[in-house]
């Protein structure tokens, strides 16, 4: 394992960024520029650590491990997340280590989505052309994290980011880097439940498939 793999594992946050085009990012390089300049945050930029798609599992899952908070700070590219995200999530997930029978690791932890999408929040809508508002695409990040005991937090996200203002887009940089300051002393983290157990039956993940 690296230095770049193992550096800064004793941080509480984990940011979690995947672009696959820094240099056409308008909001998502201001945001990863913010998070590294945090002290306790440590950062995975995905796409330069792993440029050939070969993730070190091990060295992912101890920066999780070692977190209390990781976020996910992506654009949303068809209604999801960019493929090596999700890559990470296949191949970093596994059963009885992020769920499942003896699958703890992430337990307690916290989830929080940062995103941002091209069209207007006004796109997302029964009659435009996105044809459902944005909460329609949130189950599977839901649903991962119910898996894996973590609770999913109220996302960040900002809608138009090709065509925000400057000033918007400045106040929404600002407001991500003061929510990485502040954690976990947000105010309404106190009425928010812990995530429920999700509990799968070992006769569902035989050993031998």
């Amino acid at each position: 394992m690296d230095e770049s793999a193992t550096e800064g594992l004793s941080s509480t946050i984990l940011v979690l960024a995947a672009h696959p085009n820094w240099r056409e990012s308008r909001v998502n390089s201001r945001m990863l520029a913010a998070a590294r300049a945090i002290e306790r945050v440590q950062v995975r930029d995905l796409y330069n650590l792993y440029p050939d798609y070969d993730i070190d599992v091990g060295a992912e899952q101890a920066a999780a491990a070692a977190a209390t908070l990781i976020v996910l700070l992506h654009p949303i590219q068809w209604y999801s997340m960019p493929a090596l995200q999700k890559l990470w999530l296949d191949e970093v997930l596994t059963y009885g280590w992020a769920y499942g029978h003896a699958g703890t690791a992430l337990q307690g932890k916290d989830l929080l989505l940062a995103a941002t999408t091209g069209g207007p929040e006004s796109s997302y809508h029964p009659q435009s052309y996105n044809r459902y508002f944005f909460d329609a695409f949130l189950p599977p990040y839901e649903q991962t994290a119910a898996l894996c005991g973590l609770r999913f937090l109220p996302p960040l996200l900002l809608h138009g980011a090709h065509r925000e203002r400057d000033e918007a887009v400045a106040q929404h940089v600002a407001v991500f880097a003061e929510r990485l300051r502040s954690y976990p002393h947000w105010p309404e983290l106190e009425t928010l439940e812990q995530c429920p157990a999700c509990d799968v039956p070992q006769t569902d993940r035989p050993t031998h498939g």
